[in-house]
Parts: structure tokens; sequence; C-alpha cells
């Protein structure tokens, strides 16, 4: 699979991704109003990722997006180690009522798979921090790339977005891939106890975006 580094940020706007073109459209009734799942193929890592559009969103100008990292702890279980849960439910509810693009990844832990993030959880618990963890399990901070991403924009004919995100490198490798992110939106701040740390730590090293911290 193609990854991009921060190193080469400067620079990947030159690298053409292979096209990837829409496998099917299916729209199917949600808690959050009717709402069409796409999949695709020729995606870059044979994963299955999901588009989910709301409110026919692909259609309009510059449609809302919020690109989700795939999170069962927290988006199915509701795990109050993260604020994952929190801000999908968020973009759901806000995509319900005024349309929008969810783009699903399967990248789960930061792109390290549930095992491995469950092991890093493990190591959390010994006083390092969420991406000390990472790193002593021989993994990189944050091993997630935006390349499928911005194929199935682009799969969607999707160019121009209203990117809802507090993370600055998503933006940063989705503008160089040649989407223009005309306004970022932040979601809410979800601290509790239990997840303080992790998000101070994503405040302190990764520059996210929380306000309250």
């Amino acid at each position: 699979m193609l990854r991009i580094e921060c190193r080469q940020l400067e620079t990947c706007s030159l690298i053409q991704l292979p096209q990837a073109n829409l496998r099917n459209r299916v729209c199917i009734p949600t808690e959050y109003g009717d709402c069409c799942f796409c999949s695709f193929n020729k995606l870059i890592d044979n994963k299955e990722h999901l588009a989910l559009v709301f409110n026919n969103a692909d259609k309009t100008e510059i449609p809302e997006v919020r690109i989700h990292s795939e999170c069962m702890t927290g988006d199915l279980f509701q795990s109050k180690r993260c604020d994952y849960g929190d801000q999908l439910q968020e973009v759901l509810s806000r995509f319900h009522e005024h349309g929008g693009i969810l783009l699903y990844l399967r990248q789960e832990g930061r792109g390290i798979g549930l095992y491995n993030k469950l092991d890093a959880y493990s190591l959390q618990l010994k006083g390092l921090d969420t991406y000390e963890a990472n790193r002593c399990l021989n993994f990189l901070a944050d091993m997630r790339s935006y390349e499928v991403a911005v194929q199935m924009l682009h799969a969607l004919n999707v160019s121009k977005i209203r990117l809802i995100t507090n993370n600055p490198e998503k933006v940063k490798q989705v503008e160089a891939l040649g989407i223009d992110v005309v306004e970022r939106i932040k979601t809410g701040s979800y601290i509790k106890p239990e997840n303080h740390a992790y998000l101070r730590a994503k405040v302190n090293k990764t520059g996210h975006w929380l306000k309250g911290l």
C-alpha cells in the first residue's frame, strides 16, 4: 500500500493515486434516516472501507465530510478510554439533519489492529501514553493513511469538502493528495476522567484541536 509519511507531504501532491470506482450503492434505513452505503473496487489496500452518504450529499457542491477510522471499542461498545464513539454519534446526528459523507475506514487502533490496540491499552495502564505504547510495540505512533479516503472521494466525484476533524495531520494529507479542504470543522470535546490523559497526549504530541485541554 502506498503510504504517505510526514516528510513526504511537500511532494506527495505529485503522486497519482490509482483510480477506484464505485462498486455498489445501497440505501439502508437507519436510526439517523435513510443513508446510502457505498462500496468500492480497486482501493489500494484492498480493504472493505465504506462511504455512508446522507441526503445525497455527494451531489452538493461542497459536502461536509468526516473521515472516521474504525474503533470497535468506542463505536460499538461506548468505551470511555477514547472519544471516537462520541464523535461518531455527533457526526451521524449532524448528517441526519444537514447531510454529509462519512468515510468509515478500517484502520482500527490508528492502523495497528484491534488485538495490538488492546496490547497498547495494557501498556497505557502501566504509565505509557498512547503514542509511547504504540512505539513500544514496534509500530509508528500513527499507522493510518488517507489515500483510500481520497480514492473514495474521487470515485464519488467529490473534490472540494468541508472536513470535520480535530486532527491537523488529516487535513495535511488530504490536501496534499489533491482534495480542496475549504473549511475545517471541529467536533465537540468529549473529555472524561477515563480519557483525559489520552486526549492530553493527542493535544501535546500531535497538535489536535480540542477545547478544554
